[in-house]
C-alpha cells in the first residue's frame, strides 16, 4: 500500500482536528473541480494517466474503503480486510462516462460524511490496527494518510 505521509505520534492526534483537516482539503478539492467543465474533466493527459473524473472517482473509492476501515476500527481493536486495486476499481466503474457534476457531488458528499465520522472517533481508538500486507496500520495513521492521499491526487490533476 503506498503511503502519502509519515505517521504522527498518536498522543498528539485529535480526531476533531483530523476531521477539520479533511474538510479543508475537501474545500480545496471543490475549488479545483470548479475549474473543469465536463469535457476537460473527461480528458486524459495521456493513455496511462487518469482524467480528472477518474481521479475524483478514485477519491470516491478511497473514501468508501477508508470509511469501512475507520468505522470497523472504531468498533473492533483489530481489522483484517483486503486492500483494493485502485486502477481496477476506477476502470470497472467507468467514472469517465458519468457527468462531472455527479462525480464531484458524490466525492463531496461522501467525504463530508467521512469527516463527520472521523470527528466521532474515540481518541483512545487511534492506536487500533488494520493488518494488511504484513504490516500494522493504526487508525490514526489511516486517517492522516487519507487526507494526504486526497491532497496528493489533487496536486497531480491534469490541467483544466
Amino acid at each position: 500500500m503506498p503511503t502519502y505521509t509519515q505517521p504522527t505520534a498518536l498522543a498528539v492526534l485529535d480526531p476533531r482536528e483530523l476531521s477539520q483537516t479533511l474538510l479543508l482539503a475537501l474545500e480545496e478539492a471543490i475549488r479545483t473541480a470548479e475549474r473543469y467543465d465536463d469535457r476537460a474533466a473527461s480528458a486524459r493527459p495521456s493513455p496511462e494517466k487518469w482524467s480528472a473524473k477518474e481521479v475524483f472517482g478514485h477519491l470516491i473509492d478511497s473514501a468508501g474503503n477508508n470509511l469501512q476501515r475507520i468505522v470497523r476500527l472504531s468498533l473492533e481493536p483489530t481489522l483484517d480486510l483486503p486492500g483494493y486495486d485502485g486502477e481496477a476499481w476506477v476502470a470497472m466503474q467507468h467514472y469517465a462516462d458519468r457527468p462531472w457534476s455527479e462525480v464531484v457531488s458524490l466525492c463531496h458528499t461522501l467525504n463530508l460524511h467521512l469527516a463527520h465520522v472521523i470527528a466521532q472517533v474515540n481518541k483512545k481508538h487511534l492506536g487500533r490496527v488494520w493488518r494488511f500486507e504484513g504490516r500494522d496500520w493504526t487508525l490514526g495513521f489511516i486517517i492522516e494518510d487519507y487526507v494526504a492521499h486526497l491532497r496528493h491526487h489533487l496536486e497531480a490533476l491534469p490541467p483544466a
